[in-house]
């Protein structure tokens, strides 16, 4: 939504200022993951990652009259909606993942940044609960651990802000197989009031929110996740068609009601960053822009509650990590990797320190002794210097990494560590922080002496993740049965 709203940086420096004033921001993250940011590809360029939620806050007088229960006035807000945009490091395509907001999950130790409140780390907890655990960098930090992938910013919007954003646009159009109406019922009381005849459907305002909180009458949280897909769709499908570069007024209107709507991370509090945020998103061509529900399944202590279905869940967070498009419809070839031995030639193994970090404990118990194998497999390749380290650093992926400063030479020397434990070298990293040679074995390698690379392509996506490329526009939403409307009664 963020494409084409804060062109208006250049309106003059007071305005500027004026709408700079109307963000509100608050710290990237809750507390620490131990995921580490993606290296550059061989172009300097990395893949950018933002987590978009939607808080269910009604603690005020619009937010209460939108969002319905009066009970919760006062509480802390709920994180309802949660979806991770990634936009590939070469800004050639885009994949959106959403996570249903009753989805069991950990939820890390967090600070609130705004109170300094601490948070201890918790079980089998809903993860919409992690906003109520130190706001949305909890959030983040919860996602971060859970996916293994490096989440650069945060944007939040409650219910008014949502209403006020559809209002700016104009409508978005979307579809329903048959008549709908989300009305309460005997057994199920509430339901978003959304009532939309068969077919297509131009909505905004009080309707646009009606659609995108609408559960029952789509049948579950993974077939919501999926209307909101569809409405983000058909939205950006709207943007690219409106010429709103021409219309000054409605340009500035935009501006005005997207910087009172949206709450984000510290980082990128201003009219510039998010306007230079948005550009790299404005590119992305819309056959090339996918969306998809982290696969799940019903939680065996409670049906109504979701928990990850680990493999495909696990396969699908790799694709984001490495960087691998949703979709099939790119033509571009592969460019070669920074990664081929192009530097000068690495150091004698025999003379090379290497660290060993057991990273095996991620979704379960670190595997014992893991450091302690891989650094024997390292001593029979010649690596004679290497040794285990602690403390533990869980991973989902098993890395070698090099000191930023060791330049050429440091990457040289970890690629040899990667080849002789048969890691791709993709598996390299730079990292200002490094202190050295590293090794941290992950949870992609448990067990065994050979390293085997899990295979990932382009649109290979797990069982269970229902894609919708942003191009389709044929799609409708299936209406459960109890919540059919004829259009008439």
């Amino acid at each position: 939504m963020a494409v084409l709203i804060l062109g208006t940086a250049t309106a003059g420096y007071l305005y500027y200022r004026h709408l700079n004033n109307n963000i509100r921001s608050s710290a990237r993250s809750g507390g620490e993951s131990g995921v580490k940011k993606a290296a550059p590809n061989a172009e300097g360029q990395s893949p950018l990652n933002i987590l978009l939620i939607g808080s269910d806050s009604r603690n005020s007088a619009e937010n209460v009259k939108l969002g319905g229960s009066k009970d919760t006035v006062g509480d802390k807000p709920r994180a309802d909606v949660q979806m991770l945009l990634h936009i590939s490091a070469d800004r050639k395509n885009s994949s959106l993942v959403s996570i249903p907001r009753d989805t069991i999950l950990p939820i890390p130790e967090c600070t609130d940044s705004e109170t300094g409140q601490e948070y201890p780390a918790t079980d089998n907890r809903p993860i919409n609960e992690s906003l109520q655990r130190g706001g949305p960098g909890c959030t983040l930090t919860t996602w971060e651990k859970l996916t293994g992938v490096y989440i650069d910013h945060w944007i939040m919007l409650d219910f008014a802000g949502v209403v006020a954003m559809a209002d700016a646009i104009g409508g978005v159009e979307v579809c329903v197989k048959t008549g709908v109406w989300d009305k309460p019922t005997r057994l199920v009381p509430g339901g978003s009031g959304l009532k939309l005849p068969k077919g297509k459907n131009t909505v905004q305002g009080e309707d646009a929110l009606k659609w995108l909180r609408t559960r029952h009458a789509f049948g579950n949280d993974q077939n919501r996740a999926k209307a909101q897909h569809m409405y983000m769709n058909s939205m950006l499908r709207t943007l690219k068609k409106q010429n709103l570069w021409s219309d000054a007024g409605r340009l500035m209107n935009l501006a005005e009601t997207a910087t009172k709507a949206l709450q984000v991370s510290d980082e990128i509090r201003s009219v510039k960053k998010l306007f230079d945020l948005a550009m790299q998103l404005k590119g992305v061509p819309i056959n090339r822009i996918t969306m998809t529900t982290m696969p799940t399944a019903e939680w065996s202590q409670d049906r109504n509650k979701l928990v990850p279905v680990e493999k495909s869940a696990d396969a699908l967070w790799r694709l984001v990590r490495e960087d691998v498009a949703f979709d099939k419809n790119g033509k571009e070839k592969k460019k070669p990797s920074s990664d081929k031995p192009s530097g000068p030639p690495a150091a004698d193994p025999a003379t090379l320190g290497v660290s060993v970090l057991n990273g095996t404990g991620v979704g379960q118990a670190p595997r014992d002794g893991r450091a302690g194998e891989v650094a024997d497999i390292l001593h029979g390749k010649g690596f004679a210097e290497a040794e285990t380290s602690q403390p533990a650093e869980p991973s989902k992926d098993t890395v070698v990494r090099y000191a930023k400063e060791d330049g050429d030479q440091g990457k040289s020397d970890a690629l040899s560590v990667a080849k002789a434990l048969g890691l791709p070298t993709t598996a390299v990293k730079a990292d200002p922080k490094a202190g050295g040679l590293t090794v941290v074995v992950g949870a992609d390698w448990r067990e065994g002496t050979v390293y085997k690379a899990p295979k990932v392509e382009a649109g290979d996506l797990p069982e269970g993740a229902d894609d919708l490329n942003a191009a389709d526009e044929g799609q409708c939403m299936d209406i459960y049965s109890v919540y059919r409307w004829d259009g008439k009664s």
